[in-house]
């Protein structure tokens, strides 16, 4: 959540700003600002609301400088207000921030400058008073001592960036528990908080890691520790283009999204199989596993961590694992995990599991595992991300950017990671023969081609979200892997329409859930092929019993049954591995959520109240 970007060396300082800020809309915001040194002063412009409304102030009060920062703010202390927006400034004008995350510390520090009247209700501006006041008390302005001297008395999470009018050319960064990158190419520095801000001008970038400062000028980076000493970020190289995470011609960027899913699956399935002895079957690798084989024998239990979408793929990595490697399995909320006594040794597997990599929770959660001595497996989609960095091992989901708030290809992405875990799992345990293991990998490999199939039911979908558009409750109800399904369905629809949508296991319903049916709601049956099957069928009928209208969900195999019992049916093709079914089942969904939340007038790419990575707790 919320953006950074900064610039420094460029005589289109501001209109760079403001196009980086337009690429992090993505991660969710309620106002937007930037700040430049402007001759012996700084100037700050700033407006809640959408970024439209912060373009419209600056027409009015143009901004021209090589150097500047800007921020995208979602709002944590203090309504979503114009003095609450970023930046902030000391009372002087001496100093600029912008932040992402939490100063949990704030109070104090306020308490420390006395009789001081504040600006905003935030907890951010207290941090441009105590730079000012550093800079006061040295006897040359340095801004980079001032922020280490600063940065030093800190608690939360953070990601600070900071401009001063006795340096106009220098950016001075921090960061701790919140993402931060940098990058200098061509006499120009950058600084933002995702890797999407700066994709226009370089895909050569580092990721600041905890208790780095890094000062940022035309001719270079400078980066340390909170202390001074110099420090070394992680470097790497983006493998993705402007292009990717453009519209291409779609309505929105979920949609696009949605249909990049059969070679994101595709992507993730590749180059999985190492080289083997002649005429013996190949093996299964992950990405950077750094965990060893042995180790991975010896493992008597599995957590899987993890928040939203990311908990219900984990869901699916559950029957993954105890049906191929026979591991019990538990699948946790990450923000949950630290604050009970999990049982946790270095005989316990932790398998964290985040899109972005950055999700606050979910890192802090992994950190304690490793506290407990427990190896730390992430499947995440950024490289170079804080939980890649931190784990023991990663397998990358190679979904590429994802710029739609609700999570789509990288869902479907997840799954296939937990999928191949499991399979990995049972490999290093002797749990199935090689061969069998290269037949389950090789019919999960058809998966991109179905899920082609599926994505030509659109019209068809489009047409069921039309009549149900305006339906005020719907239940989506499932059982063995078509329950996270029916969650993640549920989600997607609350998530982008703002409809009622909840989800059961279908075999609760007598327990509970049934009372809410009466005539006119919709319930959404996951109901494929396999051994739950049947049981399916009868909670069907239990609620078209009782009025409710049911969208099923079959396949080739159940569709003909299907249709004598619900009104609408949605026919995928038959799954290679029933397990797989789960990526097939999600994308008719993902589709009704879209032309619901379409066909009532909502913005897709950004629902109100969220945001893409969620940096604080």
């Amino acid at each position: 959540m919320c953006g950074i970007i900064g610039i420094t060396g460029r005589d289109d300082a501001v209109e760079g700003i403001v196009a980086g800020l337009k690429r992090l809309e993505y991660r969710g915001y309620d106002s937007a600002g930037a700040v430049i040194p402007d001759g012996q002063q700084l100037r700050a412009v700033k407006r809640a609301g959408k970024l439209e409304e912060f373009v419209h102030a600056l027409e009015g009060q143009p901004m021209a400088s090589t150097c500047g920062i800007g921020h995208t703010r979602w709002a944590t202390h203090g309504a979503p207000t114009d003095r609450n927006a970023h930046p902030h400034l000391d009372p002087t004008g001496r100093v600029a921030v912008v932040h992402n995350g939490i100063i949990e510390n704030y109070q104090l520090l306020k308490a420390e400058l006395g009789d001081v009247r504040f600006a905003s209700d935030t907890d951010t501006e207290v941090v441009a008073y105590h730079v000012a006041r550093e800079l006061d008390a040295l006897d040359t302005p340095d801004l980079a001592e001032a922020v280490r001297r600063t940065v030093r008395r800190l608690k939360g999470a953070f990601a600070l960036c900071f401009v001063a009018i006795d340096d106009p050319e220098t950016i001075v960064v921090a960061k701790k528990e919140a993402p931060l990158i940098v990058a200098h190419a061509d006499g120009v520095g950058y600084c933002a908080s995702d890797v999407a801000a700066l994709i226009a001008h370089t895909r050569d970038v580092a990721a600041l890691l905890d208790g780095q400062v890094a000062v940022i000028r035309p001719d270079g980076l400078e980066i340390t520790d909170v202390d001074g000493n110099p420090a070394q970020p992680h470097e790497y190289t983006v493998h993705w283009d402007l292009e990717a995470a453009e519209k291409q011609g779609y309505d929105s960027f979920m949609l696009k999204e949605i249909f990049e899913q059969p070679q994101a699956v595709h992507d993730t399935l590749l180059d999985r199989h190492t080289a083997s002895e002649p005429g013996a079957a190949p093996a299964l690798h992950l990405d950077e596993l750094h965990i060893d084989e042995r180790e991975l024998a010896r493992i008597d239990k599995v957590f899987i961590l993890a928040c939203g979408t990311s908990l219900h793929a984990g869901m699916v990595g559950k029957l993954a694992i105890e049906h191929w490697a026979g591991i019990p399995v538990d699948v946790e909320v990450a923000s949950e995990f630290r604050y009970r006594d999990p049982i946790v040794d270095a005989h316990t597997l932790v398998i964290a599991i985040s899109q972005s990599g950055e999700t606050v929770d979910t890192i802090a959660a992994a950190s304690h595992a490793r506290d407990q001595r427990a190896p730390v497996l992430a499947i995440c989609n950024v490289v170079g991300s804080t939980l890649a960095r931190e784990a023991d091992g990663v397998l990358y989901t190679h979904a590429g950017p994802e710029v739609g708030v609700a999570a789509t290809k990288t869902f479907v992405t997840q799954i296939v990671g937990c999928l191949l875990t499991g399979l990995y799992l049972s490999q290093v345990r002797g749990r199935m023969f090689a061969t069998e293991t290269a037949d389950i990998l090789s019919r999960l490999q058809q998966m991109p081609a179905a899920i082609e199939q599926v994505l030509e039911l659109d019209g068809e979908i489009r047409e069921l979200a039309e009549r149900y558009k305006d339906t005020d409750y719907t239940m989506f109800i499932g059982r063995h892997a078509g329950l996270p399904i029916a969650m993640e369905g549920a989600l997607k629809l609350k998530e982008i329409s703002y409809l009622h949508a909840e989800a059961f296991p279908a075999g609760e319903m007598k327990h509970g859930p049934i009372a809410l049916i009466e005539s006119g709601s919709l319930v959404v049956a996951l109901a494929p092929g396999g051994h739950v099957f049947p049981k399916m069928v009868s909670n069907i009928q239990e609620v078209r019993a009782r009025g409710a209208s049911v969208l099923a969900i079959g396949t080739d195999g159940s569709a003909a049954d299907l249709k004598e019992h619900a009104d609408h049916v949605l026919t995928l093709p038959e799954p290679t591995h029933e397990l797989a079914t789960t990526v097939l089942s999600t994308v008719p969904l993902q589709l009704f959520a879209y032309h619901v939340a379409t066909l009532r007038g909502e913005d897709v790419d950004k629902p109100r109240n969220l945001a893409k990575t969620v940096t604080v707790e």
